[in-house]
């Protein structure tokens, strides 16, 4: 029997087979580091794993948290700006010259001073004029809400202030593509607005807008009257969205229409126009062209609102919308007032240091061009060959849990175990990034400029658009590499529309990943992730896609309400979990999804290690530490998700996420294994040990 008290865990003798190998010295002092071992594991088993990070963890001002992610970002964005900021040689490959002169254009603040708000005031008199800056000059007769989309389409503005417009992989025959409408994007979370005009952080909001119109030169008395009217009208665009937790049936958001029908349902706009004036150059629609609608009441209660708010209302509203796209890229000055309203959204009181910001930019926007020098310069190949091993390990004791569970049918389980042999996997890059003619192509016709940065940001957009819109008639291809070709990333994928995995080379170092350690460490840090996005192929919103990744109803009745009934008690478990620092519940229906994949992920993971250790041979312990490698696989996966928020941050994720915050994606899924009770003898009852557990696979 192992001791089940913290004492008793921290006094254990030593024993002498624990390894001694110098690489496993730094792994141990991390644990070390981490943990509280002054903490019963069976009573709160983050604590004890996380106890050291919560303690000696000081939030930088110019962060809203600090996470075993973040740490890794913090490395990768280093290792970028050392590629970035090396200096060019004389015949280097244009995407990566393009992607230096880029970051120039964005250090170059005595350039952006020296143009000052000029870029943003010519881009407002371009589209027709922000009304609240023109006063009584503006027009109503030159605007139509539709107008102004065309014209932020040609100038690299996004065309999803009214109606979200996008290109999108047919859900139900996925070897096409279709158009796809949807509730507007708003300039706040759905969440916060639906709340109304005096919630707080609405409020911070509308100060905001208020203030910037006055730095732009608005008269203040107006800004306050007519953005409040504004801002009304976005508060009843968010009322006639659809909320996340009505989101989650995918075929309730899946409603074909031609172009025809579309224009007899909804006879107010003009679709055909709007399709090709939106699409062109790149495409062109007949009326029987297929659209999917996302939510009908969204178009209906949009034609409506549309038709009985004064245009002065929709261009004060599409015009902030536009302008606040905007501030980022602009001088010191109107970025201050910027960060004064991020510091009362999440809390973070200081921006990053300059070149960071570059950084994040750059390779966000251009990032087959920066993951291409990423890789070239920093990968270690041995990781994707083990990553590989795990991933196939993992999704083998996926396939052992499918053919175990006694709530499936056999059709239905016949289907679920196709599916997850068929599930694909993308790990670290395509090869593709090695090749410098097809880097070439691929940025083919973008222009930047190392002197104009707001300039090179509304290129790239009008590339990034033109290039998703111009897919529409291209058939599917879902393996392509431009899709995968993001690898300097620290994060990882399930797509449910091509049935894959997919873990960048960002994610396979540090905390999650790294060779030279015991394989406990690995499957208890990355092997956790691996299981995480093969759950999500059989979660909430993934088991509605069948093998081939078509939305289509694979499930016998019995077996599906069996399901739900199973995904009930999760939402049931994590939406009783509280957060005392923000005084709130987590929200168990949009967390559903992650904690599905949390909670199988987990068992996988650690199933796969097990059998790792048949096929292999015990493991030694790590030097300096009384743990077994079993309970090594539980701190590692602990540490994995270590994390400490700002309130405002904590409150904005657990308001708006669809991720538990790290401390229950710890205690969640280990208090529901009852393989984590035996290795750490937690007694029937105790808090990592309750009687009423909930599996889902």
């Amino acid at each position: 029997m192992l001791p089940s008290t913290a004492e008793a865990l921290s006094g254990l003798e030593i024993p002498k087979n624990t390894t001694r190998i110098a690489k496993c010295n730094d792994v141990s002092s991390n644990v070390i580091k981490n943990m509280d071992p002054n903490v019963e594991p069976c009573d709160d088993f983050y604590k004890f794993a996380c106890g050291g990070f919560l303690e000696s963890t000081i939030i930088p001002d110019d962060k809203t948290s600090v996470t075993a992610f973040s740490t890794i970002v913090d490395d990768l964005e280093e290792q970028l700006r050392l590629s970035i900021e090396e200096e060019s040689p004389p015949n280097e490959l244009r995407p990566f010259r393009l992607a230096k002169d880029f970051y120039k254009a964005c250090m170059n603040k005595t350039a952006i001073e020296a143009r000052g708000l000029t870029p943003l005031l010519n881009n407002l008199k371009t589209l027709g004029g922000w009304p609240v800056l023109e006063g009584e000059r503006w027009n109503d007769g030159d605007f139509t809400w539709k107008d102004s989309v065309y014209k932020f389409r040609r100038l690299g503005y996004s065309v999803d202030y009214f109606i979200d417009f996008g290109v999108s992989v047919d859900l139900k025959n996925n070897s096409r593509r279709l158009i796809d409408l949807d509730q507007a994007a708003l300039g706040l979370s759905r969440e916060y607005l639906s709340k109304g005009f005096n919630e707080k952080i609405v409020q911070a909001y509308y100060k905001y807008m208020v203030d910037i119109a006055i730095i732009l030169g608005a008269n203040p008395d107006r800004a306050r009257t007519e953005l409040k009217e504004s801002l009304e009208f976005e508060i009843k665009l968010a009322n006639i969205s659809l909320p996340n937790e009505k989101r989650r049936n995918v075929t309730l958001l899946y409603n074909p229409m031609t172009v025809n029908e579309l224009s007899l349902a909804y006879p107010n706009v003009p679709w055909w126009e709007y399709f090709n004036t939106i699409l062109a150059p790149q495409a062109q629609l007949t009326q029987d062209e297929i659209v999917i609608v996302n939510v009908p009441t969204y178009l209906k209660a949009f034609e409506q609102l549309i038709s009985t708010t004064p245009k002065r209302v929709q261009a004060n509203y599409a015009f902030w919308r536009a302008t606040a796209a905007s501030i980022s890229y602009l001088t010191d000055d109107i970025r201050k007032r910027q960060l004064k309203y991020t510091v009362e959204l999440n809390g973070k009181t200081e921006r990053e240091p300059r070149w960071k910001e570059c950084v994040d930019i750059v390779s966000g926007s251009m990032a087959i061009s920066v993951g291409s020098m990423y890789v070239r310069k920093y990968f270690k190949e041995d990781a994707k060959k083990t990553a590989l091993e795990m991933v196939d390990d993992i999704r083998q004791e996926f396939t052992k849990i499918l053919k175990r569970v006694d709530w499936m049918d056999e059709k239905t389980r016949k289907n679920a175990l196709e599916k997850a042999a068929d599930m694909t996997s993308h790990i670290a890059y395509p090869n593709e990034l090695l090749d410098d003619r097809k880097l070439e192509e691929f940025y083919q016709g973008l222009e930047l400029s190392a002197n104009d940065y707001m300039g090179s940001i509304f290129n790239l957009s009008i590339f990034g658009t033109n290039f998703s819109f111009g897919r529409l008639r291209k058939p599917v291809n879902k393996t392509e590499w431009i899709s995968h070709g993001r690898p300097a990333v620290v994060n990882a994928f399930y797509s449910s529309i091509e049935n894959s995995i997919q873990f960048p080379a960002g994610i396979l170092q540090g905390i999650f990943f790294n060779n030279d350690r015991p394989h406990y460490m690995n499957y208890g840090g990355i092997g956790f992730v691996i299981g995480h996005e093969i759950t999500h192929g059989f979660d909430d919103q993934g088991r509605q896609f069948n093998k081939e990744g078509n939305l289509v109803d694979w499930w016998e009745p019995e077996t599906k309400k069996r399901y739900l009934k199973r995904a009930e008690c999760i939402i049931y478990q994590y939406g009783n979990y509280s957060v005392k620092e923000v005084g709130l519940n987590l929200n168990g229906i949009n967390t559903q999804g992650e904690n599905i994949a949390d909670n199988g992920g987990i068992k996988e993971a650690y199933y796969a290690y097990k059998e790792w250790v048949k096929r292999n041979k015990p493991e030694k312990r790590l030097p300096g530490l009384p743990y077994s490698p079993e309970q090594l696989f539980w701190i590692s996966a602990a540490n994995s998700w270590c994390s400490k928020y700002r309130p405002e941050a904590l409150k904005l994720r657990i308001t708006t996420g669809f991720h538990s915050p790290g401390e229950f994606r710890v205690r969640g899924p280990l208090s529901n294994m009852e393989e984590f009770s035996h290795d750490f003898n937690c007694p029937v009852g105790s808090r990592m040990n309750p009687e009423k557990k909930c599996t889902v696979w």
